[in-house]
């Protein structure tokens, strides 16, 4: 078969329609009902979520002044997609009886629980639960949302939605979210090299000169 002449245009895929369907979960999810942290009701489901915070740490108080009459201004994006997501072993009954988006809000409330200088009170979250082919949107809505917002705690301070890495593996450094946010037992067991708390300050206050500029 003779080869032929390389045309970047024929490899190129655009699609309007998916663009505004991107923007229309991105107005749907903004206008869900916020919730505290945890959700007072358990529910299944995967999905995307945001955490909102609107405490007294004078690290945040940005956040805080622009999310006291609405939240606009998420500290953190994430997604909790079914077990199984990355070998597609995923059926839709286990889409549909999943706890994986109510179980991540747990698991964030009890790091942000165990922080010695943040209050469970003072963070709300909303989220959109995605079933059936529904459930393929859950990755590209929270990188829309994470584009849109560059929430800190996803774009400057890396590591709060981490797990404790496990025995053997705690040769790794403590994340920027734990050197700034001491608490999790799991953390002070990482004895890689970290980066200096007066770095990571310095990049949170950068960030935050940003935040809310347009309002």
């Amino acid at each position: 078969m003779q080869q032929k002449t390389f045309d970047r245009s024929k490899h190129l895929y655009k699609n309007e329609a998916f663009a505004e369907l991107v923007k229309d979960a991105v107005r749907f999810f903004n206008g869900t009902p916020v919730h505290p942290l945890t959700p007072p009701e358990s529910f299944l489901g995967t999905g995307v979520y945001a955490l909102y915070y609107t405490g007294k740490n004078p690290l945040y108080k940005k956040y805080a002044e622009l999310n006291r009459l609405s939240y606009s201004y998420p500290i953190y994006v994430g997604k909790a997609v079914p077990k199984g997501w990355r070998q597609s072993r995923v059926s839709d009954n286990n889409l549909n009886q999943s706890r994986e988006l109510m179980g991540r809000l747990r698991e964030h409330s009890r790091s942000i629980s165990v922080a010695t200088d943040l209050a469970l009170e003072d963070f709300m979250c909303r989220f959109v639960i995605f079933e059936e082919d529904g459930s393929d949107m859950i990755s590209t809505i929270e990188a829309a949302l994470i584009k849109l917002n560059t929430p800190l705690w996803n774009t400057v301070v890396d590591g709060f939605g981490n797990h404790d890495p496990g025995s053997g593996r705690y040769e790794q450094a403590k994340s920027d979210w734990d050197v700034i946010h001491e608490g999790r037992a799991w953390a002070h067991k990482c004895n890689g090299t970290t980066t200096e708390k007066t770095v990571i300050t310095a990049n949170i206050l950068h960030h935050l000169q940003k935040v809310g500029a347009a309002t």
